[in-house]
């Protein structure tokens, strides 16, 4: 009687939207505000709104640490940054959301900690492969941004449409 139901009520379109949205939001780890700032930043640009709003994910800078293997997840990436870890350009940058650019060289600091920190990651990431739109030294502790991702090369965890006209309605 008060058990599980048999016949699960069916998700409305703005629940699925909600679910898509909420998949991508903590994939890449963002609050709800900086998640809607990415949206609305997608929607000024040319192209599709969806590949966009991916684009502008993809290529944050916290999102670029964890795919170097650098950091391990994307919240030890996120931290690295936080933290001073990562110089982007020759330049310390400590923001995880900053958006980088073709030909952005992203390096470790060149300090004891922050190298064993990365060496240690590395090591653990073997396994995972550095996407093509990426260049990466790992004895050097260096990569280069080559070009902005395509659609295919991103492998999406949920389905961005959905995302889109969840925030467009």
């Amino acid at each position: 009687m008060h058990g599980p139901k048999s016949a699960r009520r069916k998700h409305t379109d703005y629940g699925l939207g909600l679910i898509e949205k909420q998949k991508l939001r903590y994939y890449y780890g963002l609050m709800e505000r900086q998640f809607r700032g990415v949206y609305e930043r997608a929607l000024k640009r040319r192209g599709v709104t969806g590949e966009t709003m991916l684009q502008i994910l993809e290529t944050r800078l916290d999102n670029v640490v964890f795919h170097f293997g650098f950091g391990n997840t994307r919240a030890a990436a996120r931290q690295m940054v936080g933290h001073g870890h990562v110089k982007v350009n020759g330049r310390k940058v400590n923001i995880p959301s900053y958006a980088l650019k073709v030909n952005d060289v992203i390096e470790i600091k060149d300090s004891t900690v922050s190298r064993q920190l990365a060496t240690k990651s590395l090591e653990v990431a073997t396994s995972r492969a550095v996407p093509d739109w990426l260049s990466l030294t790992k004895d050097a502790f260096k990569g280069i941004v080559m070009r902005i991702p395509s659609r295919d090369e991103m492998q999406p965890i949920a389905n961005e449409q959905a995302v889109v006209e969840f925030y467009s309605r």
